[in-house]
C-alpha cells in the first residue's frame, strides 16, 4: 500500500466512539506503534476495545476531506447549482472550474488517500476478527458475541462498499459508458501493513460494482436490523442513523443498481422497505420513512427516522478546517464562510420554474442576501456540527420511482405516486379552491417529461447533499457549465478526475485516466 496514506486515527486504542460524536484519538499524544503494523493483539482483549475499532472505521470514512463534507460538496459544486465566491484553491476552486491535476493536493490526491486508508483499515479490522476467532469466543466476551462479531463485519463491509461507491464516482468512467468494461479502481481487499504490495492493476468499474455489491449482500444478511440498547451513553435513535442497519445496506444497494441502470434491481431493493401505497415507512427494521416534514429533516440534532445514514460531529470532533459544510453554504452573516452562492443565473436550479416559489426547501433553505441567495440547509455555524447525509429515505422513493419509469418505459402509477409523495411533503397539498399541483400521467405527456420532472426533483430535494453531479455522470450526460465555466461533454477528459501522482508514482502497474 502506497505510503502517503497516513492513518487519522489509532483504532487499536481509541477507547471512545470516535465516529459518534466523540474525541479524535490524536497520535501525537499516544506514541503509538508504527501505523504500517498490524494492530496489537490487545486490540481484541474486551468487547470496548473492538467496538472502539469499529466506532474508528467510522472516523476514517467520516473524515472532513472525505465523506465527512468534502465529498458532498465536490458533488454539488462540479455540476451549476453553485458559484464559486472566494476563489480559494483550498476550497474547490479547481473542483469548480474543472481544472484538476494529477497533483492537485486538496482534492485529487486527498481524497483518494482518504477513501484508501479507511479501506485499509477496513481491511485490517476484518483480518484482525479473522486472527482473533478462539479470543472472541472466550471470557470476558459474552457468550452471544459471534452475532456481535457478525454485526460489526456487516458494519466494516458497507463502509468498504461505501467507500469504493464513493472514488468510483470521481475517478473512473460511469457504469452506463461500457457497460462498466471501462478501467476502475485497484481493488484491495486484504490489509497493507508494510510498504510493499504497492502494484496492482485496476479492476473494471463492472468488477468493483461487483464487489460493492457482494460487501452490501454481506451487510444486509449481517448488520442488526436495529439498534435496541444504548451504547457509551449515545442513545438508541442517535444510533439507529449514525451507524449502519438492514436497512442501511438495502437503500445503499438501490443507489447502486440506479448508477448500473439496473432497474429491475432497483425495484426489487427498494421493495424490501417502501410499501406500495403512502404512508411510506419501512415496515421491518428500523422504521425509517418519508417524514412529513422536509425542515425537520434537517433541524439539529437530525435525527429523524428519515436519515438512515449520516455522519455526526461534535464540537469536540468537528469535520476539520474549511471542510464543513455550512462552512461552504452559509453566508458569513449566518456563521459560515460564503465560499459558494447559488446559481441565480439562467440555467441554475434557483431561476427554475419548476421550483415552486412556495416550495418548503426555497422558503425555508434559500436565503437572499442582496443580489446573492445562499443555501442554509446546514445551518449550525461554529463549531459547525451538522451531520454530513450520506443517504436518505426520500432518496430511496425516488431511486424506485425512476427505476420503476424507465423499467416499465411508461409514467408508471406507483413511479408517480413515489415522485409526488416527494414533491408534495414540501409544497401546499391541493384544497377545494387551489388547482392540484400532483404531477399527472396527463399533465406530463410522456415518459421522457416524467423522468425529466423526476431528474428536476432529485435536483431540489438534494440540493447541497452531493447528489447533482453523480445524477449527471451516472446518465453520461454533459456536465453544464455555471458562471465562466464552460460545460463537460462525456468525451472531455476532464470528465472524470484524473489518478493522483502519489498513485501513479507508487502502483507501477496503474493507469492514467
Amino acid at each position: 500500500m502506497k505510503s502517503t496514506i497516513k492513518s487519522r486515527f489509532t483504532t487499536a486504542i481509541c477507547t471512545t466512539a470516535l465516529a459518534l460524536g466523540a474525541f479524535s484519538c490524536q497520535n501525537n499524544l499516544l506514541s503509538p506503534a508504527p501505523q504500517t503494523y498490524l494492530l496489537a493483539p490487545q486490540a481484541y482483549d474486551t468487547p470496548s476495545r473492538v467496538l472502539a475499532q469499529v466506532n474508528g472505521l467510522y472516523g476514517y470514512v467520516k473524515t472532513g476531506g472525505f465523506l465527512g463534507g468534502r465529498y458532498q460538496i465536490y458533488g454539488d459544486i462540479r455540476a451549476n447549482d453553485f458559484i464559486n465566491r472566494t476563489s480559494n484553491s483550498v476550497t474547490g476552486l479547481s473542483v469548480w472550474n474543472h481544472t484538476e491535476s494529477e497533483t492537485s493536493q486538496n482534492d485529487v490526491v486527498n481524497t483518494w488517500g482518504f477513501g484508501y486508508a479507511a479501506i485499509n483499515e477496513i481491511n485490517i479490522f476484518l483480518a484482525g476478527l479473522d486472527a482473533n476467532t478462539d479470543k472472541l469466543a472466550a471470557a470476558p466476551f459474552p457468550t452471544n458475541y459471534a452475532a456481535t462479531v457478525l454485526n460489526y463485519r456487516g458494519e466494516a463491509r458497507l463502509l468498504r462498499a461505501l467507500c469504493y461507491y464513493s472514488l468510483l464516482q470521481l475517478y473512473a468512467r460511469p457504469y452506463l459508458d461500457g457497460n462498466g468494461t471501462r478501467p476502475g479502481l485497484p481493488l484491495r481487499l486484504t490489509p497493507e501493513t508494510q510498504l510493499g504490495n504497492n502494484d496492482l492493476a485496476r479492476s473494471t468499474v463492472a468488477q468493483v460494482y461487483d464487489q460493492i455489491l457482494l460487501d452490501l449482500n454481506y451487510a444486509e444478511q449481517n448488520l442488526p436490523l436495529t439498534y435496541t440498547a444504548s451504547q457509551n451513553g449515545v442513545s438508541t435513535s442517535t444510533l439507529n442513523v449514525t451507524r449502519a442497519h438492514r436497512n442501511t445496506a438495502i437503500a445503499l444497494k438501490t443507489r447502486v443498481y440506479l448508477n448500473m441502470g439496473r432497474w429491475s434491481d432497483v425495484i426489487a431493493e427498494a421493495n424490501k422497505i417502501v410499501p406500495t401505497a403512502a404512508p411510506y415507512v419501512a415496515s421491518t427494521g428500523v422504521a425509517n420513512g418519508l417524514n412529513a416534514s422536509i425542515v425537520s429533516v434537517f433541524a439539529p440534532p437530525q435525527e429523524t427516522t428519515e436519515s438512515i445514514l449520516s455522519f455526526p460531529f461534535t464540537a469536540q470532533d468537528q469535520p476539520g478546517t474549511q471542510n464543513q459544510l455550512a462552512y461552504y453554504y452559509l453566508p458569513s452573516s449566518l456563521g459560515g464562510n460564503g465560499e459558494y452562492g447559488l446559481n441565480t443565473a439562467a440555467g441554475g436550479l434557483v431561476s427554475n420554474t419548476g421550483w415552486l416559489a412556495t416550495d418548503l426547501r426555497r422558503t425555508n433553505f434559500v436565503v437572499k442576501i442582496g443580489t446573492e441567495s445562499f443555501l442554509t440547509k446546514y445551518p449550525t455555524g461554529t463549531p459547525y456540527t451538522d451531520k454530513a447525509p450520506v443517504i436518505r429515505y426520500a432518496e430511496v422513493l425516488l431511486n424506485l420511482a425512476e427505476a420503476r419509469i424507465r423499467n416499465s418505459n411508461t409514467i408508471d402509477a406507483q413511479g408517480l405516486a413515489l415522485l409526488n409523495a416527494v414533491r408534495n411533503r414540501s409544497n401546499s397539498l391541493p384544497t377545494p379552491t387551489s388547482p392540484p399541483i400532483d404531477y399527472t400521467a396527463t399533465g406530463l405527456g410522456s415518459v421522457s417529461a416524467a423522468l425529466d420532472a423526476l431528474l428536476l426533483e432529485r435536483r431540489i430535494e438534494f440540493l447541497g447533499e452531493g447528489i447533482r453531479n453523480i445524477d449527471l455522470m451516472r446518465l453520461n450526460t454533459t456536465i453544464p457549465g455555471k458562471g465562466s465555466v464552460g460545460a463537460v461533454a462525456p468525451t472531455n477528459t476532464v470528465y472524470i478526475w484524473p489518478i493522483p501522482a502519489t498513485e501513479l508514482a507508487s502502483n507501477g502497474l496503474m493507469t492514467r485516466n
